[in-house]
Protein backbone atom coordinates (compact mmCIF):
# COMPACT_ATOMS: atom_id res chain seq x y z
CA UNK A 1 0.00 0.00 0.00
CA UNK A 2 1.29 3.43 -1.16
CA UNK A 3 1.47 6.15 1.52
CA UNK A 4 -0.72 8.79 1.38
CA UNK A 5 1.06 11.56 2.58
CA UNK A 6 4.54 13.44 2.47
CA UNK A 7 6.58 15.42 4.72
CA UNK A 8 8.17 17.93 2.87
CA UNK A 9 11.51 19.54 3.61
CA UNK A 10 10.59 16.82 6.40
CA UNK A 11 7.90 18.67 8.40
CA UNK A 12 5.96 19.61 6.25
CA UNK A 13 2.91 16.61 6.07
CA UNK A 14 0.83 17.14 2.82
CA UNK A 15 -1.56 14.56 1.19
CA UNK A 16 0.30 13.62 -2.34
CA UNK A 17 -2.02 13.95 -4.51
CA UNK A 18 -2.50 17.46 -4.87
CA UNK A 19 -4.16 19.74 -7.43
CA UNK A 20 -2.16 22.39 -10.55
CA UNK A 21 -4.48 25.63 -10.25
CA UNK A 22 -2.73 26.51 -13.36
CA UNK A 23 -5.57 25.88 -15.64
CA UNK A 24 -8.40 27.55 -13.82
CA UNK A 25 -9.52 30.73 -15.69
CA UNK A 26 -9.84 34.08 -13.95
CA UNK A 27 -12.38 35.76 -16.24
CA UNK A 28 -15.24 36.25 -17.26
CA UNK A 29 -17.33 36.43 -14.51
CA UNK A 30 -18.97 33.07 -14.96
CA UNK A 31 -16.16 31.25 -15.53
CA UNK A 32 -14.02 32.65 -12.51
CA UNK A 33 -17.14 31.39 -10.32
CA UNK A 34 -16.76 27.97 -11.61
CA UNK A 35 -12.73 28.22 -10.49
CA UNK A 36 -13.62 28.83 -7.33
CA UNK A 37 -15.88 25.96 -6.85
CA UNK A 38 -13.14 23.96 -8.00
CA UNK A 39 -10.62 25.35 -5.74
CA UNK A 40 -12.88 24.72 -2.78
CA UNK A 41 -14.22 21.47 -3.77
CA UNK A 42 -10.79 20.17 -4.02
CA UNK A 43 -10.02 20.87 -0.52
CA UNK A 44 -13.32 19.81 0.76
CA UNK A 45 -11.93 16.63 -1.12
CA UNK A 46 -9.07 16.58 1.14
CA UNK A 47 -6.37 17.88 -1.25
CA UNK A 48 -4.09 20.05 1.27
CA UNK A 49 -1.45 20.91 -1.68
CA UNK A 50 -2.25 23.73 -4.07
CA UNK A 51 0.40 24.82 -6.98
CA UNK A 52 0.24 27.99 -8.77
CA UNK A 53 2.62 30.26 -9.85
CA UNK A 54 3.54 34.54 -10.78
CA UNK A 55 3.29 33.33 -14.47
CA UNK A 56 -0.17 32.12 -14.51
CA UNK A 57 -2.45 35.38 -15.89
CA UNK A 58 0.87 37.70 -14.16
CA UNK A 59 -0.60 36.73 -10.27
CA UNK A 60 -4.27 36.95 -11.69
CA UNK A 61 -4.03 33.14 -10.30
CA UNK A 62 -2.79 33.82 -7.21
CA UNK A 63 -5.66 36.05 -6.49
CA UNK A 64 -7.91 33.40 -7.47
CA UNK A 65 -6.41 31.20 -5.01
CA UNK A 66 -6.81 33.21 -2.40
CA UNK A 67 -10.05 34.44 -2.84
CA UNK A 68 -11.26 30.96 -3.05
CA UNK A 69 -9.36 29.42 0.35
CA UNK A 70 -8.51 32.51 2.42
CA UNK A 71 -8.29 31.85 5.20
CA UNK A 72 -6.77 28.97 4.70
CA UNK A 73 -7.31 25.49 6.73
CA UNK A 74 -5.07 24.26 9.16
CA UNK A 75 -2.59 22.15 7.05
CA UNK A 76 -3.02 23.60 3.66
CA UNK A 77 -0.18 24.41 1.71
CA UNK A 78 -0.26 27.14 -1.23
CA UNK A 79 2.82 26.61 -3.24
CA UNK A 80 3.72 29.97 -6.04
CA UNK A 81 6.63 30.08 -8.46
CA UNK A 82 8.69 32.97 -9.31
CA UNK A 83 11.51 33.75 -12.14
CA UNK A 84 9.36 34.58 -15.01
CA UNK A 85 8.64 38.07 -15.81
CA UNK A 86 6.57 39.46 -18.75
CA UNK A 87 8.42 42.08 -21.06
CA UNK A 88 6.96 45.58 -20.81
CA UNK A 89 8.27 46.22 -24.35
CA UNK A 90 6.76 42.67 -25.90
CA UNK A 91 4.29 40.87 -23.36
CA UNK A 92 5.97 38.34 -23.72
CA UNK A 93 7.01 35.77 -20.80
CA UNK A 94 10.58 35.15 -20.11
CA UNK A 95 12.97 34.04 -17.57
CA UNK A 96 14.03 36.75 -15.40
CA UNK A 97 15.63 35.58 -12.35
CA UNK A 98 17.70 38.53 -11.26
CA UNK A 99 17.53 39.26 -7.73
CA UNK A 100 15.21 42.11 -7.37
CA UNK A 101 13.06 40.44 -9.59
CA UNK A 102 12.69 37.34 -7.45
CA UNK A 103 12.42 39.29 -3.93
CA UNK A 104 9.51 41.55 -5.95
CA UNK A 105 7.45 38.28 -6.87
CA UNK A 106 7.85 37.34 -3.58
CA UNK A 107 6.68 40.15 -2.32
CA UNK A 108 3.69 40.31 -4.77
CA UNK A 109 2.76 36.78 -4.03
CA UNK A 110 2.63 37.16 -0.74
CA UNK A 111 0.38 40.05 -1.17
CA UNK A 112 -1.90 38.53 -3.60
CA UNK A 113 -1.94 34.94 -1.54
CA UNK A 114 -2.98 37.42 1.63
CA UNK A 115 -0.21 35.70 3.99
CA UNK A 116 2.82 36.57 5.84
CA UNK A 117 5.34 33.39 4.92
CA UNK A 118 5.06 31.64 1.55
CA UNK A 119 5.71 28.05 2.86
CA UNK A 120 6.95 26.68 -0.35
CA UNK A 121 8.77 28.88 -3.00
CA UNK A 122 9.81 27.61 -5.94
CA UNK A 123 11.96 29.20 -8.63
CA UNK A 124 9.86 28.25 -11.76
CA UNK A 125 13.03 28.02 -14.20
CA UNK A 126 16.91 28.66 -13.38
CA UNK A 127 17.57 32.14 -15.47
CA UNK A 128 21.08 31.14 -17.46
CA UNK A 129 21.88 35.43 -17.35
CA UNK A 130 22.08 35.28 -14.02
CA UNK A 131 24.77 33.47 -11.72
CA UNK A 132 23.31 30.43 -10.55
CA UNK A 133 24.37 31.22 -6.80
CA UNK A 134 22.66 34.90 -6.97
CA UNK A 135 19.31 33.17 -8.13
CA UNK A 136 19.69 30.68 -5.15
CA UNK A 137 21.60 32.99 -2.52
CA UNK A 138 18.87 35.01 -2.83
CA UNK A 139 15.66 32.47 -2.10
CA UNK A 140 18.05 31.53 0.65
CA UNK A 141 18.09 35.10 2.12
CA UNK A 142 14.24 35.19 1.55
CA UNK A 143 13.97 31.98 3.79
CA UNK A 144 16.34 33.35 6.12
CA UNK A 145 13.75 36.48 6.74
CA UNK A 146 11.49 34.02 7.25
CA UNK A 147 9.17 35.17 4.21
CA UNK A 148 9.47 31.81 2.88
CA UNK A 149 9.56 28.30 4.50
CA UNK A 150 11.30 26.43 2.02
CA UNK A 151 12.87 26.29 -1.46
CA UNK A 152 11.95 24.34 -4.25
CA UNK A 153 13.45 24.02 -8.04
CA UNK A 154 11.43 23.83 -11.06
CA UNK A 155 13.00 21.80 -14.63
CA UNK A 156 16.46 21.34 -13.43
CA UNK A 157 18.51 18.25 -14.45
CA UNK A 158 20.44 16.08 -11.86
CA UNK A 159 23.72 18.36 -11.52
CA UNK A 160 21.77 21.73 -11.45
CA UNK A 161 20.23 20.19 -8.39
CA UNK A 162 23.11 18.99 -6.45
CA UNK A 163 24.76 22.67 -7.32
CA UNK A 164 21.52 23.76 -5.71
CA UNK A 165 22.15 21.92 -2.62
CA UNK A 166 25.50 23.04 -1.96
CA UNK A 167 23.37 26.61 -1.47
CA UNK A 168 20.30 26.03 0.58
CA UNK A 169 18.14 22.80 1.30
CA UNK A 170 15.97 22.05 -1.50
CA UNK A 171 12.58 20.91 -0.47
CA UNK A 172 11.01 19.81 -3.82
CA UNK A 173 11.38 19.72 -7.60
CA UNK A 174 8.82 19.99 -10.09
CA UNK A 175 9.61 18.95 -13.36
CA UNK A 176 8.02 17.36 -16.19
CA UNK A 177 6.74 13.81 -15.90
CA UNK A 178 4.40 11.41 -16.54
CA UNK A 179 3.79 7.53 -17.55
CA UNK A 180 4.30 8.06 -21.18
CA UNK A 181 7.27 10.85 -20.50
CA UNK A 182 10.10 9.71 -18.14
CA UNK A 183 13.09 12.22 -19.54
CA UNK A 184 13.12 13.04 -16.31
CA UNK A 185 13.78 9.66 -14.64
CA UNK A 186 17.20 10.46 -12.98
CA UNK A 187 16.14 13.75 -11.26
CA UNK A 188 13.11 11.38 -9.96
CA UNK A 189 15.72 9.03 -8.60
CA UNK A 190 17.87 11.68 -7.17
CA UNK A 191 14.75 13.12 -5.25
CA UNK A 192 14.16 9.45 -4.14
CA UNK A 193 17.01 9.13 -2.97
CA UNK A 194 17.92 12.26 -0.89
CA UNK A 195 13.56 12.30 -0.01
CA UNK A 196 13.06 15.67 -1.98
CA UNK A 197 9.25 15.74 -2.97
CA UNK A 198 9.02 15.12 -6.72
CA UNK A 199 6.21 17.35 -8.33
CA UNK A 200 5.28 16.03 -11.43
CA UNK A 201 3.59 18.45 -13.69
CA UNK A 202 1.94 17.26 -17.01
CA UNK A 203 1.27 14.14 -14.38
CA UNK A 204 -1.43 13.02 -17.76
CA UNK A 205 -1.00 12.80 -21.03
CA UNK A 206 -3.99 14.79 -22.79
CA UNK A 207 -5.43 11.82 -24.58
CA UNK A 208 -2.02 9.55 -24.84
CA UNK A 209 -2.14 7.28 -22.25
CA UNK A 210 -6.10 6.21 -22.75
CA UNK A 211 -5.02 5.51 -26.28
CA UNK A 212 -2.42 2.55 -25.15
CA UNK A 213 -3.86 -0.68 -24.93
CA UNK A 214 -1.99 -1.70 -21.93
CA UNK A 215 -3.68 1.22 -19.84
CA UNK A 216 -6.92 0.60 -21.35
CA UNK A 217 -6.80 -3.13 -20.09
CA UNK A 218 -5.41 -1.97 -16.98
CA UNK A 219 -8.11 0.74 -15.85
CA UNK A 220 -10.83 -2.13 -17.11
CA UNK A 221 -9.38 -4.33 -14.68
CA UNK A 222 -9.71 -1.97 -11.77
CA UNK A 223 -12.68 -0.35 -13.12
CA UNK A 224 -10.83 3.00 -13.02
CA UNK A 225 -10.14 5.33 -15.90
CA UNK A 226 -7.18 5.87 -17.61
CA UNK A 227 -6.00 9.15 -16.34
CA UNK A 228 -6.82 7.36 -12.93
CA UNK A 229 -4.54 4.47 -14.24
CA UNK A 230 -1.98 7.04 -14.89
CA UNK A 231 -1.82 8.99 -11.42
CA UNK A 232 -2.45 5.57 -9.76
CA UNK A 233 1.36 4.75 -11.72
CA UNK A 234 2.79 7.86 -10.70
CA UNK A 235 2.01 8.03 -7.01
CA UNK A 236 3.16 3.93 -7.10
CA UNK A 237 6.47 5.28 -9.41
CA UNK A 238 7.99 6.82 -5.81
CA UNK A 239 6.78 7.66 -1.89
CA UNK A 240 8.37 11.44 -3.27
CA UNK A 241 5.96 11.80 -5.95
CA UNK A 242 3.24 14.44 -5.25
CA UNK A 243 1.30 14.21 -8.36
CA UNK A 244 -0.49 17.95 -9.01
CA UNK A 245 -3.17 17.48 -11.96
CA UNK A 246 -5.40 20.43 -12.72
CA UNK A 247 -8.41 20.18 -14.32
CA UNK A 248 -11.64 23.34 -14.38
CA UNK A 249 -13.88 20.96 -14.06
CA UNK A 250 -15.36 19.22 -10.81
CA UNK A 251 -16.33 16.10 -12.41
CA UNK A 252 -12.53 15.71 -13.15
CA UNK A 253 -11.09 16.93 -10.05
CA UNK A 254 -13.22 14.02 -8.36
CA UNK A 255 -12.07 11.77 -11.24
CA UNK A 256 -8.30 12.73 -10.12
CA UNK A 257 -8.63 12.65 -6.34
CA UNK A 258 -10.21 8.96 -6.65
CA UNK A 259 -7.03 7.79 -7.93
CA UNK A 260 -5.07 8.34 -4.94
CA UNK A 261 -7.91 5.19 -3.52
CA UNK A 262 -6.32 3.22 -6.53
CA UNK A 263 -3.97 0.02 -5.82
CA UNK A 264 -1.99 -1.43 -8.78
CA UNK A 265 -0.64 -5.27 -8.15
CA UNK A 266 2.95 -6.38 -9.67
CA UNK A 267 1.85 -7.58 -13.24
CA UNK A 268 0.06 -3.93 -13.53
CA UNK A 269 2.70 -1.87 -12.06
CA UNK A 270 5.55 -4.13 -14.43
CA UNK A 271 3.25 -3.70 -17.79
CA UNK A 272 2.91 0.06 -17.43
CA UNK A 273 6.37 0.55 -16.36
CA UNK A 274 7.48 -1.13 -19.86
CA UNK A 275 5.45 0.79 -21.99
CA UNK A 276 7.06 2.84 -24.30
CA UNK A 277 7.63 6.92 -23.72
CA UNK A 278 5.12 8.87 -25.97
CA UNK A 279 5.96 10.84 -29.15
Amino acid sequence: MNPTTFRIGGDLTVRRLGFGAMQLPTEPAADRATSLAVLRRAVDLGVTLIDTAHMYGGGANEELVAEALHPYRDGLLVTTKVGLARSADSGEWGLDGRPAVLRDQVDLALRRLRTDRIELLQLHRVDPEVPFADQLGTLADLRTEGKIGRVGLSEVAVAELARAREIVDIASVQNRYNLLDREHDAVLDACTAAGIAFLPWRPIVWGGAGEREEVAAVAAELGATATQVALAWLLDRSPVVLPIPGTSRITHLEENVAAAGLTLDADQRRRLTELAPGP
